[in-house]
């Protein structure tokens, strides 16, 4: 099996209660890319610039991620700056510069075309039409968004979901794009635009599955140390797609409910360090404990 995500790769400033970071490898892309790595096999398609390395390149490579489809092109990497307060479910931008990302046009490979399933990171919906339209082959589509482009894009955006299989939004950005200030009707009408499935990503409280016929949801797993979130919301999806992809066989209600505790699992993993720190050094061992941990805290009878 093969997954391929289409998204940001960056640099990023973090300063969270709990420490900093001045310059960390970051971007949408990267944290799915290391989660999805566990499960199945990934091709991560995205721009850097000059200042992208071997160092950077060999995070993703280490954990077997495909790197042929980055693409290199002349200026800086995306960076992105800011900071979070002891309520770490809201981060606040210092600074965003989109260098080589501002001109992107996703350029994907025969091979990652080709891939079983799709991520479209969250990027420009009409970027993400353009990547679907691509990969016609593929059995099972992700989306994520954010508040940006249902303010300033939203028909596009519209267009984009009713392309693909899977919506993975935050409580507050479904709420905002339907409308709905209840979260059950919220999903409900993004899967009256096409999608089977919409996860609704409620930060450090976890996450909650809607498809037509079923609701299911998973707090977050309990952590004492948090030091960083950024990315923990594409840890998830990563978690959640890649199980999908390369272990869950036929995509039943089942499948989608292991898929959420991998998702849960990997995304607890990504906050315990600042970037991609301890993602970057995880063991699928340590994947399955916490997920039997996960399992015996959320059984209920």
């Amino acid at each position: 099996m093969s997954l391929t995500v289409v998204g940001s790769i960056a640099f990023d400033a973090v300063t969270t209660p709990f420490g900093e970071r001045e310059r960390m490898l970051g971007g949408s892309a990267v944290h799915f890319s290391l989660a999805a790595s566990f499960f199945t096999d990934v091709r991560v398609v995205g721009p850097v610039g000059d200042d992208f390395t071997q160092t950077e390149l060999d995070v993703l490579e280490n954990r077997g991620v495909v790197t042929a489809d980055i693409e290199r092109v002349s200026g800086e990497t995306f960076f992105w700056k800011g900071h979070y307060e002891y309520d770490l479910n809201t981060a606040h931008t210092d600074d965003t510069r989109l260098n080589v990302f501002g001109d992107f046009e996703p350029k994907l490979s025969e091979t990652s075309a080709s891939s079983d399933m799709l991520f479209l990171a969250n990027i420009q919906p009409d970027l993400q039409r353009q990547v679907r339209a691509q990969c016609e082959g593929a059995g099972f589509v992700g989306l994520d968004t954010m508040n940006l482009w249902i303010d300033t894009a939203k028909p596009s955006l519209e267009k984009a979901i009713s392309e693909v299989d899977c919506v993975l939004i935050n409580d507050a950005e479904i709420r905002q794009f339907t409308g709905e200030s209840n979260l059950a009707r919220a999903a409900t009408a993004v899967m009256a635009m096409g999608p089977r499935a919409v996860i609704a990503k409620q930060g450090e409280y976890g996450a909650a599955l809607f498809t037509p016929s079923s609701f299911f949801a998973l707090p977050g797993f309990p952590l004492e140390d948090v030091r960083d979130p950024t990315g923990a919301g594409d840890s998830f999806a990563g978690g959640f797609l890649g199980y999908l992809d390369g272990e869950a066989g036929e995509i039943d209600q089942q499948a989608l409910r292991t898929a959420m505790g991998y998702g849960t699992v990997l995304a607890s993993y990504n906050v315990e360090e600042f970037g991609t720190e301890r993602v970057g050094r995880l063991t699928r061992d340590e994947v399955e404990s916490r997920l039997e941990a996960l399992k015996s805290m959320t059984a209920f009878a």
